[in-house]
């Protein structure tokens, strides 16, 4: 049989760090509130006319060619995960495609939020595990700071986000003791809007961006806090749970969980229901806040870095997000 295995992992975060101190120039908000409810102590912003989405993607994208020892020309196939593109079209995708100089290789461009990246990976590693492509690149990418209402009346929103991306390097090969075992998808609807960014949207009359639509206020985040929660740790482990079951594992045989970074009571709640200790779990969301669909791979890649993935180790990466949408990948690296 054919798997794949991440061969290369890469990050790049802006140079611009924004504390909860500088947040609370901006809106009425302090240090203590921020982490108290999130575990944010400061997060990174994108710098006009040096960073793009793409050029973020760009650079994470080197650096885990790089360290899979791969050129870009090598890749047979872009999947690229944001919910901040460039351009309402096209993709970001393509964009990087241009930048490394990959023309003619095929990207997909997916907007599955928080948990784009595994969405993401699963989509490259059926491609690979089909024998269709040998080499695929996944990335997460994010510029948030730009749209976040930063007043006081966005405040529970805006303290959480933060710019950012991460990439994967996906290698085809016949060891199953070293690679993807399982991705687990999920989505749920009836929740849509208990998290979303109502516009720009097709479906208005004339044109989609009016001085009145702007007035509305739906170009900001809305998002039902309580929801979010409620569901999030619900899920969570019904997906860790279900990827641990599929592959003959319990959470006893964890070595690694790396969840999507949105706020730290969830990953604790979790890492407590599993029965897992601190050192388990990857938890950067302190100085980099939610990137969204980046915060896995970015962590991911940090961990790499740190020494804590080690060959053999059992790694659970899993996510929940606006839609509502879930994911677990399991992997054997």
């Amino acid at each position: 049989m054919t798997y794949s295995r991440i061969t290369g992992l890469g990050y790049y975060v802006p140079e611009n760090v924004v504390t909860n101190d500088d947040l609370s120039k901006w809106m009425e908000t302090s240090d203590a509130w921020i982490q108290e409810r999130t575990g944010i102590r400061e997060r990174r912003y994108f710098e006009y006319g040096k960073d793009t989405n793409y050029s973020m993607a760009t650079a994470a994208s080197r650096q885990a060619l790089d360290r899979a020892g791969l050129t870009a020309n090598e890749i047979d196939v872009i999947v690229y995960a944001t919910i901040t593109p460039d351009y309402f079209f096209p993709g970001s995708a393509f964009l990087m495609q241009r930048e490394l100089g990959m023309d003619g290789k095929p990207v997909i461009d997916i907007r599955q939020q928080c948990s784009g990246f595994v969405y993401a990976l699963s989509i490259a590693d059926q491609f690979i595990k089909s024998g269709m492509y040998k080499n695929a690149l996944v990335v997460g990418s994010e510029i948030q700071s730009s749209w976040i209402d930063k007043s006081t009346a966005g405040r529970n929103t805006a303290v959480i986000f933060g710019d950012g991306a991460g990439a994967a390097v996906l290698t085809a090969t016949n060891d199953p003791q070293h690679c993807i075992l399982s991705t687990h998808l999920h989505a749920d609807g009836r929740y849509a809007e208990e998290l979303y960014v109502r516009d720009p949207g097709s479906s208005r009359p004339d044109r989609p961006v009016t001085k009145e639509l702007l007035e509305e206020g739906g170009f900001n985040v809305f998002m039902n806090g309580n929801a979010v929660f409620k569901h999030a740790i619900v899920r969570f482990g019904e997906v860790i749970g279900e990827a641990l079951q599929a592959n003959g594992y319990t959470a006893a045989d964890l070595d690694l969980l790396v969840p999507h970074q949105a706020n730290i009571r969830i990953s604790d709640y979790v890492r407590q229901q599993l029965g897992l200790n601190e050192s388990q779990v990857i938890n950067n969301l302190q100085r980099f806040g939610n990137t969204t669909a980046a915060s896995i791979p970015i962590a991911l890649s940090e961990a790499w870095e740190e020494g804590k993935l080690k060959e053999g180790d059992l790694l659970c990466l899993a996510a929940f997000g606006s839609g509502f949408t879930w994911a677990s990948a399991l992997i054997k690296w």
